[in-house]
Parts: C-alpha cells; sequence; structure tokens
C-alpha cells in the first residue's frame, strides 16, 4: 500500500465497551477501527470548538416559558411588586 502511512494503536477496552463497540460494528456493518476513527475526529472537533458553554446554550436562556428575556435582571423589582401586591390590605 503506498500513499497515507497509517499508525498502529492499541487500546484496552473494558468488556462493556468492548461489547457496545462490537454490536454497534455489526449493526452499521462498519469495521471497529473505522468507527474508533471517526469518533476521535468527533471528539477532537468537538474539543477544539472555540464555543463555550454560554455560547452553546445561548438560544435557550431567559425566555424558557414567559418569553420575558429580563429576568435575570429585574427579577428583584418583580419580586418586590409581586410581593407588594400579595400582602396590601
Amino acid at each position: 500500500m503506498k500513499g497515507k502511512k497509517e499508525n498502529m494503536l492499541n487500546v484496552r477496552l473494558d468488556e462493556h465497551t468492548n461489547r457496545m463497540l462490537k454490536e454497534y460494528s455489526e449493526q452499521e456493518g462498519s469495521s471497529k477501527s473505522s468507527i474508533v476513527k471517526e469518533a476521535l475526529v468527533m471528539y477532537f472537533n468537538k474539543k477544539t470548538s472555540q464555543q463555550f458553554p454560554y455560547e452553546l446554550g445561548s438560544d435557550l436562556f431567559g425566555t424558557v416559558s414567559s418569553g420575558t428575556t429580563d429576568l435575570s435582571t429585574t427579577y428583584k423589582s418583580k419580586l418586590k411588586a409581586k410581593l407588594s401586591e400579595k400582602h396590601a390590605h
């Protein structure tokens, strides 16, 4: 085989992980090596991503059910108003 030189790596897997890899390999019709290679590429792509946790979830923060986007900065005044309404006699 000419061209790219591939390096070999031996990895020790616990029984559960080995069984999962074997079953997945059989289901997909792929070799265990190709699955591990793909998983490593995905792992390194994720690790080298420059997104921080806030950026990953920014579309989910602040507007859960109310649709109001300023709850984290105005919660004290909103709570105070609600308590005043409740205890006003």
